[in-house]
């Protein structure tokens, strides 16, 4: 049920939207994966049908954080897909900054602790750098479960995000690094080399299957040639504003479908330069004469999402914004793509990426131009081979998870 909060907690309830989990059978590897975002989910869901698919492992998944806040409420995508074991509210709505965060994350992991208690995992599994994976991987080890961490070792400044990552690399007793340099990373930290694996980023698994959007459906969407994708990074919501609108300036006389922001701190100001640009963030909507927006959502769902990204990568397209899909998908997509502010600092630069020296209008305007002149068909990236999922499942297959040395951290040097 969604209804008043209590005592300013989110309106959510664990069970809630929970699906029954019977009693395990004996000798089954509880796999428990937590995803707390859209973004995590969409690069989670390969990994969650190959653990679904092995013999021997049982798949229970947690609904958390922002995917239960609304109006977006896209546990509803997870649900789609996958029975849910249980849901981690923690965010509450309309409350985004990063105090809120620390109280939000002080909920998850109260929460977490009790779902552990009552679906006994033997794994669990997180992804990234979200407050949600943080929680989810502090209770857990904690507890004495031992926890897989996707795609640690990566750099990214976000607004907690490089500070959070690594930490929960410190919290984990296995690590699926997604490129060499990440592996190399994790293992500087002191973490046992038997148990860092490269796996590649489950974020290209299944692109190669993708079908471009069709004429049809990009109208719906105003057949777009640009897609903004724009999250805050810590600042005070008004520098959020005008470098988002900033960004919209600069893609002036272009087609620009923007999706709305993530719900990190400064949000609000970024929302503030998409309202004034004139899209309506519900159905979409003509843009006004502060930039080119033509049209704008709320959420979109992942499947959906590639297809328009491919469908730029072969029409002459580009993405403008923050986002690591710019740096991940796009790139094994072979779209172009231009970095705005200090977001993905220190991530891994595929050849896609243009970063736009400043954050000022002519510096995007001046990036765009690069990013399009980019030659596509010699587009390379670091992050795999399409077959993360697959490898990730078979890793927790045969790692044991009572294995004293795994459960028992120590610095290996």
């Amino acid at each position: 049920m969604i209804g008043d909060g209590w005592d300013g907690e989110p309106s959510v309830r664990p069970g809630d939207y929970a699906d029954p989990v019977a009693a395990p059978s004996p000798g089954t590897r509880r796999i428990l994966a937590v995803t707390g975002s859209r973004a995590d989910f969409g690069l989670l869901v390969p990994v969650l049908r190959a653990v679904e698919g092995a013999p021997g492992m049982e798949l229970l998944v947690v609904a958390a954080g922002s995917h239960l806040v609304p109006p977006a409420l896209t546990y509803r995508d997870v649900k789609r897909l996958f029975p849910v074991s249980d849901a981690a509210p923690m965010q509450t709505p309309g409350r985004s900054t990063r105090l809120d965060d620390a109280e939000a994350t002080g909920r998850g992991v109260h929460r977490f602790a009790r779902i552990y208690r009552r679906l006994a995992p033997t794994w669990v599994m997180v992804l990234g750098d979200r407050i949600e994976a943080f929680a989810a991987a502090a209770a857990a080890s904690i507890a004495g479960i031992p926890v897989a961490h996707i795609h640690g070792g990566d750099r990214a400044e976000g607004v907690a995000d490089e500070s959070l990552r690594h930490a929960i690399t410190k919290l984990s007793h296995l690590h699926l690094a997604a490129t060499p340099a990440s592996a190399q990373r994790i293992l500087k930290m002191g973490e046992r080399p038997e148990a860092v694996h490269v796996v590649g980023s489950p974020a290209v698994d299944g692109l190669d299957r993708v079908e471009p959007m069709s004429d049809a459906h990009a109208a719906e969407l105003g057949s777009p040639d640009t897609v903004l994708l724009f999250h805050p990074v810590g600042r005070p919501a008004e520098h959020e504003e005008a470098v988002a609108a900033a960004a919209i300036e600069a893609l002036a006389g272009r087609r620009v479908l923007a999706l709305d922001p993530n719900l990190d701190p400064g949000r609000e100001g970024i929302v503030r330069a998409l309202d004034a640009a004139g899209a309506d963030g519900a159905t979409g909507g003509k843009g006004g004469p502060a930039g080119g927006v033509v049209s704008r959502v709320s959420h979109m769902e992942r499947a959906r999402f590639l297809a328009l990204l491919k469908r730029l990568a072969r029409s002459g397209g580009v993405m403008v914004g923050n986002s690591s899909a710019a740096l991940i998908e796009a790139a094994a997509l072979r779209l172009p793509a231009v970095n705005i502010g200090p977001r993905q600092a220190g991530r891994e630069r595929p050849t896609n990426v243009v970063d736009a020296p400043g954050e000022t209008a002519p510096d995007i305007r001046q990036a765009v131009q690069l990013a399009l002149a980019i030659d596509r068909d010699a587009i390379t990236h670091p992050y795999g081979d399409g077959r993360s999922g697959q490898r990730i499942a078979e890793i927790l297959a045969l790692t044991p998870p009572v294995d004293e040395r795994l459960i028992r951290k120590r610095c290996a040097y």
